[in-house]
């Protein structure tokens, strides 16, 4: 669980930072330090405080959108445990070059500061896999970046880099698969960017570049390549950056390679002219190789992007109440755009889905309960909270509104009927989840601003807010009894699951309601509802107070080892 100080309070209470001392003495793994109460305190103090350096069982630090936070002391490297560290939208003017010591850390985010040179520590992070330092003041990158070979994603966007470092493009690198370079002074890209065999995401766009190498066809998974913004000399290939897809770009620059070579053997000895064909013919022999697996995995590949909650005028929050911490303390929740549920069977698909995830990674609810909302009939922010059962109002789906004691008992009655009807013990649908409230006193729900009920679980959510197949944006919860990764790892399997489902529906092209559930005559899907990538938006989590309980997704989430998904940050 995340703890973070965002509350206002008096000048005492802050000097005493009571969610390093609750770090501590929980044993947190995970730490947030972010906003104004956070700021004021590290402008007075001079920094943070010394004794966040001592939470050697942190594997997440965030500390994030403080002004006043101009550098980092050194005792940092104490923290070998970090896997993630989040230093972004501060001030941050230097980094200690003792960072080379948090050997575990898998993902650096250093961007919008203010730093103008990285550490050559940051070559000594052999397991580092995501280095963002965009939105700063950098001129240089650090000699040795080829060093660091799990690097998967690399955003140096928004500085003023002007190139590369001469082992950049290496052969080490064979894992990078996302560069994100623009907005900097780069005037050269060097041929050996072929070397990169994994890059399948390029962005040079707005830098000074006058050429692209044809050697750039040559990376067998390009997928991705944006160099708008620059002078070209080739004004054809200049108007083809400006307006074409990938592939006609490298078909391109793959042809005008050929030409050259084509040129260069009238001029060259034999012996230049073979290896010259040799060359192609090992070319095409990787191109051939390379073919089927490419195709199969642009077909099998998923996006995911994530917009930050700060990026969102009027994201949604949701506040827990501290009543829930004995009944069912454990929340997730997010928004999903992008969810293509008009066509075919697409609806109905995804309903099955969920019911299987319900079956399988829910332990039948037991372990946690997922429910889906339609995000035009919420009205936030939303409360988690308890009430008696005989308080306890919703209309639950398909049905008029009644209590929580009505609901179960209507249930109990239902089940009993279905056993003697079907001469069995088993029963199914929502009476088999009913065991799940023996005994409890006080009952969960979700309540949206008006007061309504939206959700009860584990047993059943609002028709006020179901889901259609009209429904465009997508507010999905997990509560769990268990823990608050389980509730992570569920969403995260949901979202994958939504992702693998959009993809189905954007390729096979169903019409719209030719299920006979839409609301008026099939229409063809239009061309914007064929995308198949979803856009999760960030939702905060919140005590009474205010303080940040947990926000998903963060860059810990969603970062299981799926080769066909790629999550954009």
């Amino acid at each position: 669980m995340y703890f973070t100080a965002e509350a206002s309070g008096s000048m005492a209470d802050m000097e005493k930072w009571p969610e390093i001392e609750k770090a501590a003495a929980e044993k947190r793994r995970e730490l947030v330090l972010q906003g104004p109460a956070v700021d004021r305190r590290v402008s007075s103090h001079g920094g943070l405080a010394a004794s966040i350096y001592s939470l050697t069982l942190l594997n997440y630090l965030e500390v994030s959108r403080c002004q006043s936070l101009t550098e980092i002391h050194g005792d940092i490297r104490h923290l070998t445990s970090l896997q993630s560290l989040i230093l972004c939208r501060n001030k941050l003017a230097s980094i200690p070059d003792v960072i080379g010591n948090l050997r575990s850390l898998r993902v650096l985010d250093l961007s919008v500061n203010d730093l103008s040179v990285l550490p050559e520590g940051i070559i000594q992070l052999k397991e580092l896999n995501c280095l963002n330092v965009s939105c700063n003041s950098l001129e240089v990158l650090p000699e040795g970046l080829s060093q660091c070979t799990k690097l998967s994603t690399l955003n140096i966007s928004r500085n003023r880099i002007a190139g590369f470092p001469a082992d950049f493009f290496s052969e080490s690198l064979d894992l990078l698969s996302t560069l994100v370079a623009s907005d900097n002074c780069i005037e050269e890209l060097s041929g050996d960017i072929q070397k990169l065999a994994a890059l399948k995401v390029l962005d040079l766009s707005c830098n000074k570049l006058r050429e692209i190498p044809s050697d750039l066809s040559d990376c067998p998974k390009l997928k991705e390549i944006n160099f708008k913004g620059n002078k070209l000399n080739d004004k054809r290939l200049e108007k083809m950056v400006n307006g074409c897809q990938t592939k006609s770009i490298l078909d391109y620059l793959r042809g005008k390679g050929k030409g050259r070579q084509g040129e260069d053997r009238g001029d060259a000895d034999g012996g230049r002219n073979a290896d010259k064909r040799k060359k192609q013919q090992q070319r095409k022999k990787k191109e051939k190789a390379t073919d089927e697996q490419d195709e199969v995995e642009e077909l099998n590949r998923m996006v995911v992007r994530v917009l930050h909650v700060s990026d969102a005028a009027a994201a949604l929050t949701v506040k827990v109440t501290a009543e829930v911490k004995d009944v069912r303390p454990y929340l997730v929740c997010c928004v999903v755009r992008g969810m293509n549920l008009k066509p075919g069977n697409s609806l109905k698909r995804f309903l099955m889905a969920q019911t299987k995830l319900h079956d399988d990674v829910c332990g039948k609810r037991t372990t946690a309960t997922i429910a889906t909302h339609d995000v035009q009939l919420l009205k936030g922010p939303l409360v988690y909270d308890v009430k008696p059962p005989t308080q306890l109002k919703i209309v639950p789906l398909g049905r008029k509104e009644m209590t929580a004691v009505e609901l179960i008992r209507l249930l109990h009655l239902e089940a009993e009927e279905l056993r003697k009807q079907k001469k069995r013990q088993n029963v199914t649908g929502l009476h088999k989840y009913l065991q799940l409230l023996q005994g409890k006193s006080l009952y969960p729900c979700l309540v949206d601003a008006e007061g309504h009920v939206i959700s009860f679980p584990p047993i059943t959510n609002s028709e006020k807010t179901k889901i259609k197949k009209t429904t465009k944006e997508l507010f999905l919860e997990v509560t769990s009894s268990t823990s608050l990764q389980t509730c992570k790892d569920i969403m995260d399997a949901l979202i994958v699951k939504m992702a693998e489902l959009n993809k189905f529906t954007a390729e096979h092209r169903e019409e719209a309601g030719s299920d006979g559930e839409g609301d008026g005559p099939p229409e063809p899907a239009s061309g914007s509802e064929t995308s198949s990538e979803l856009i999760i938006q960030q939702v905060r989590t919140v005590d009474q107070d205010g303080n940040l309980k947990v926000v998903y997704p963060s860059k810990t989430d969603l970062s299981k080892d799926i080769s066909n998904l790629t999550v954009i940050w």
